[in-house]
C-alpha cells in the first residue's frame, strides 16, 4: 500500500485530507514525498509559529530530550516554572494550569468558572455563555460551549449549562435576560472567531461585554486558541482592546509544534483550585515545555511589528482585487471571501504551490509568524492570480 492507502486503510476517516503528503520542510516552505515545493501559509493550523525545522526550536527541543523527557506533576521541573512564570509576567495574569490542547484549556477555564462561582454564590450559579458562531474544541464539554448547532448534532445530549448568544448589543440584551433566569458564572469568547470564518467581533462590544462581567461578577474568559502568541500583531488578541480577562486560554502555536495548552488564570481565580481539584498526566511536560519558552520569549515588539506589517500588506494586496469580495480578521490570521468556492482555490493553489485553508466559506492564510517577505508576497500573487481567473 502507498501512504494514502495506508492511512484510508487504519487510521479513522475523521479527516478530509488534501491530496499531499509531507515529507520534511523547512520555514515557510514544505516538501511533498514526490518531490514538490509549497509555501505554506496553513502553519499547522497556527501551530509552527516559527516555522518548519526552526533551529532555535530544534535546540530547545533537544537539549530537554536529553535531560528528561517526562516525569509526572508529583515532581518539579524547570521548563514548566519558567515558562508559567513568563506567561504571567507577559500578561499581568497570576497562576498557570497546564495541558496539551486548546479543548483542555478551555475545559480548565470552565472548571475554573464553575469553582468560582459555586464557591462564592452556590451552586445553582454555574452557566457559561459563548457566542454565537464561537467554536471552542471538540470534547463534548468544549462542543456545548461551542455556538454552533451543527457541531452539535450527532453528539447530544450535550454536557448541560451552556448557552450562546449574538455577539452584538442584542446579544447584551439576551445575556442580561438570561442572567436574571439563570445565573451566568462566566462568559467565553474568541476576540476573532477563527473557525466561525475569521470573524473579529466589534472592539465597543467585546468592551461593553467585559463591563458587564464585571458589574455582574461573572468571570470573563478569553478564547485564544487560536489567536493568540503573537497571532494577531499583539501577544494575545485581547490586548488590542483594551480589556482584563478573568481567564485566558492557550495552545496552537504556544509550543510551536509539540502539543501544549494553558490556562491563565487572573486575579479572581488565581486560587480557586487546590490540591485535586484538577490534573494532567502530561500537562506541563518539560519537551513542550521547553520548546514553548523558546517561541514565547521570542515573541518581542519586533517581531510583533512585523506580523502587523505583513498583515497590512496582504489586506493592501487582497482589497478590491478582481474575485476577492472581502478580506477579514487581524495581523496574520485573515480570511478572504472570494467569489469562486473556497475549496476551488485552494486546490487552484495548492497545484501552483501554495498551501491554504478554508474557514467556512472563506480562504483562511494563517503563515508562519515570521515568514520571509518574499515568500509572501509571492504566495499572494497566486492567491491574486486564482481568484481573478
Amino acid at each position: 500500500m502507498n501512504l494514502f492507502e495506508k492511512d484510508k486503510t487504519y487510521i479513522a476517516g475523521t479527516y478530509n485530507r488534501f491530496p499531499v503528503a509531507i515529507a520534511s520542510g523547512k520555514g515557510s516552505l514544505l516538501f511533498g514525498e514526490d518531490g514538490r515545493e509549497y509555501i505554506d501559509l496553513t502553519s499547522g493550523i497556527g501551530v509552527t509559529a516559527f516555522g518548519i525545522a526552526d533551529e532555535k526550536w530544534q535546540a530547545a527541543v533537544i537539549e530537554q530530550v536529553g535531560k528528561v523527557q517526562h516525569t509526572s506533576n508529583l515532581f518539579y521541573t524547570a521548563p514548566c516554572a519558567d515558562l508559567a512564570e513568563l506567561l504571567c509576567r507577559k500578561t499581568g495574569m497570576k497562576k498557570i494550569f497546564f495541558s496539551n490542547s486548546g479543548a483542555e484549556a478551555n475545559e480548565c477555564a470552565v472548571k475554573a468558572a464553575r469553582k468560582y462561582a459555586a464557591d462564592k454564590y452556590g451552586a445553582e450559579r454555574f452557566t457559561v455563555v459563548s457566542m454565537k458562531n464561537s467554536f471552542h474544541g471538540r470534547t463534548l464539554t468544549t462542543l456545548s460551549a461551542t455556538g454552533q448547532d451543527h457541531y452539535h448534532e450527532l453528539y447530544n445530549p450535550l454536557t448541560p449549562g451552556f448557552a450562546s448568544v449574538a455577539a452584538s448589543a442584542a446579544g447584551l440584551d439576551e445575556l442580561a435576560v438570561l442572567h436574571l433566569k439563570t445565573p451566568v458564572a462566566a462568559v467565553m469568547i474568541e476576540c476573532i472567531q477563527g473557525e466561525g470564518g475569521v470573524l473579529p467581533l466589534d472592539p465597543d462590544f467585546i468592551r461593553a461585554l467585559a463591563a458587564w462581567c464585571k458589574q455582574n461578577d461573572a468571570l470573563l474568559i478569553v478564547d485564544e486558541v487560536q489567536t493568540g502568541n503573537g497571532r494577531t500583531g499583539k501577544l494575545y488578541a485581547y490586548m488590542n482592546y483594551g480589556i482584563e480577562p478573568d481567564v485566558v486560554t492557550t495552545a496552537k502555536g504556544l509550543a510551536g509544534g509539540l502539543p501544549l495548552g494553558a490556562t491563565l488564570l487572573g486575579e479572581k481565580v488565581k486560587d480557586v483550585f487546590g490540591f485535586g481539584d484538577h490534573g494532567s498526566t502530561f500537562g506541563g511536560n518539560p519537551v513542550a515545555c521547553a520548546a514553548a519558552l523558546s517561541i514565547l520569549s521570542r515573541i518581542d515588539d519586533d517581531l510583533l511589528d512585523g506580523v502587523k506589517r505583513k498583515g497590512d500588506f496582504l489586506r493592501a494586496t487582497f482589497t478590491g482585487a478582481k474575485g476577492i469580495e472581502g478580506v477579514t480578521g487581524m495581523g496574520l490570521l485573515l480570511g478572504l471571501k472570494t467569489t469562486k468556492p473556497a475549496p476551488e482555490v485552494l486546490a487552484a493553489c495548492r497545484d501552483r504551490g501554495v498551501l491554504c485553508l478554508t474557514a467556512k466559506d472563506k480562504v483562511r492564510l494563517i503563515p508562519a509568524l515570521n515568514i520571509p517577505d518574499e515568500l509572501l508576497a509571492k504566495a499572494a500573487q497566486v492567491i491574486k492570480d486564482v481568484c481573478a481567473e
